[in-house]
């Protein structure tokens, strides 16, 4: 079973230097390397994601796909509230349905505050030993699993709802 992880820094430089480590852990932490996303917010309160990506062996998930849509959901949308649509109501039923409980996404928003940063992980499988690797960062870890086949689903709802609020024309 696959694992969402986030580690919250209350600096908005710490998550970079730990997500260097990450990638070099990569083997030991059980994760690609598009599965490591780094997520600062500034003191103004602007985000910045950072992640890499691989091309696709076709026989995984395409994590880097998921990151954008993920952290417009955990971020954006309760901001927006009720106004947001049936659409987007859709989106957060992708991450609950994905095992991303509400609990989870409330403590990540809660973490992420103007002048801070968050390394955030998809673990293929949880390996606490390697994780431990990344204790002298410090931070907040936050995790919730993922069923085998969530990442796919969630990409392909996520993406999905997300082109259905495209405007056209």
């Amino acid at each position: 079973m696959a694992e969402l992880t986030a580690i919250a820094y209350a600096d908005e430089v710490t998550a970079a230097r730990a997500a260097r480590e990450a990638q070099r852990l990569r083997e030991q932490l059980a994760a690609q390397s598009d599965a490591i996303a780094l997520l600062v917010r500034n003191k103004d309160g602007v985000f910045r994601s950072t992640t890499s990506h691989e091309p696709l062996d076709g026989h995984r998930a395409a994590y880097g796909m998921l990151w954008a849509p993920l952290f417009a959901l955990l971020f954006f949308v309760p901001v927006l509230g009720m106004t947001v649509g049936a659409a987007l109501g859709g989106l957060i039923g992708s991450l609950e349905r994905a095992g991303i409980d509400k609990g989870f996404q409330k403590r990540v928003r809660e973490l992420v505050q103007p002048g801070t940063s968050a390394l955030f992980l998809v673990l293929d499988e949880p390996r606490p030993r390697a994780l431990r690797a990344l204790d002298k960062y410090g931070g907040t870890l936050l995790k919730t699993p993922l069923a085998d086949d969530t990442v796919a689903r969630l990409q392909q709802e996520l993406h999905g709802a997300a082109r259905r609020l495209t405007p056209t024309g």
